[in-house]
């Protein structure tokens, strides 16, 4: 319990740092309970390919300074999906045509919504 506590408190910091770096429509999707994988999805757009990468970098620098957690980025601003994995919590961040093209709230609709910023 105490791991899925740190996790979840891991997820709502970065939720906040983005929401300070201007990410828009984010969502936090508790999926413990249904993945083997991760516990926590963040989901969020950003506006243009520059805001992907500066979003990307941003959270890179976040979880260097804040956790000491190595972190590990995939994708590239360019394709409109990048992903931030944690391990126990994975960052999505979207162009706002992929996320609804890609629709991973509506693919992991048995998790819980903790968070939706619009």
């Amino acid at each position: 319990m105490r791991c899925e506590l740190e996790a979840l408190d891991k997820a709502r910091a970065i939720v906040d740092f983005l929401e300070e770096k201007k990410a828009e429509k984010i969502v936090l999707l508790d999926i413990h309970e249904v993945s083997s994988f991760t516990s926590y999805f963040i989901i969020c757009n950003g506006t243009s390919d520059r805001m992907l990468e500066a979003l990307s970098s941003a959270i890179r620098e976040f979880v260097k300074k804040d956790f000491s957690q190595p972190i590990r980025v995939e994708g590239d601003s360019r394709t409109g999906w990048m992903v931030a994995d944690l391990l126990d919590v994975v960052v999505h961040i979207f162009s706002p045509d992929q996320r609804n093209y890609y629709r991973i709230e509506q693919l992991w609709d048995k998790g819980k919504r903790l968070v939706s910023l619009q």
